[in-house]
């Protein structure tokens, strides 16, 4: 549990700058205009923490994870799929809640609105990628093949932030934020997994055990 607190610390230090117009805020603008260069492949990156992009993947993530389970005859196999679609249906609702509370205006490359804070799409990158990376790891036995996924996992989340950036469709301490829930609730995800995984190896059997 302890791992919860620095993304839990850091989230709600970006959040009070944000709030009260802090020291942050103004680093934060001046990054941003340094870093603005909308075109073509930052859009594209951008699209990256697309609903419709990042979903599907996570989704099939867990279709495979929820067959493993259930081929091997694993007891309550259902359960780590199940915590991953939940960790992505909390995105949007812990998201929406703070934009409207938050009320921060875009940066200038965007038509004047608000509503930027934290980053929707890069929440949605985070637990998408890596929720399929955490629940596939397990599965995999090659330790290059694990590498592979986890770098993959890591350079979509880092392309889709860093294209809504460059783009200008985020301010960079968005971004910073939604990284920081994101990790909360994969952080979540990974602690539930695990609590399940070791009780099933201290002695629940599984839907094929039997006497022999």
């Amino acid at each position: 549990m302890l791992l919860l607190g620095p993304p839990l610390l850091l989230f709600a230090l970006i959040t009070w700058q944000v709030v009260a117009d802090g020291p942050l805020v103004d680093v934060d603008e001046r990054l941003s205009g340094a870093l603005v260069r909308p075109d073509r492949a930052s859009e594209l990156l951008a699209d990256l923490g697309n609903v419709q992009v990042a979903v599907p993947v996570l989704a099939v993530a867990l279709a495979y994870v929820a067959w493993h389970g259930r081929a091997r005859g694993r007891a309550r196999w259902w359960l780590p799929p199940l915590a991953g679609a939940a960790a992505m249906v909390l995105v949007p609702a812990l998201v929406a809640p703070l934009k409207e509370w938050t009320d921060r205006p875009g940066t200038p490359a965007v038509p004047p609105a608000v509503g930027y804070y934290p980053s929707g799409h890069t929440a949605t990158a985070v637990v998408a990628y890596g929720a399929a990376a955490l629940l596939l790891l397990p599965l995999l036995r090659s330790p290059a093949v694990r590498r592979a996924l986890v770098v993959l996992c890591g350079a979509l989340v880092l392309g889709a932030s860093f294209g809504l950036v460059r783009r200008g469709y985020h301010w960079p301490l968005d971004v910073a934020a939604s990284w920081c829930l994101g990790a909360v609730l994969l952080i979540c995800l990974r602690l539930l997994v695990s609590r399940s995984s070791r009780r099933r190896s201290a002695g629940t059997p599984s839907l094929r055990t039997g006497p022999s």
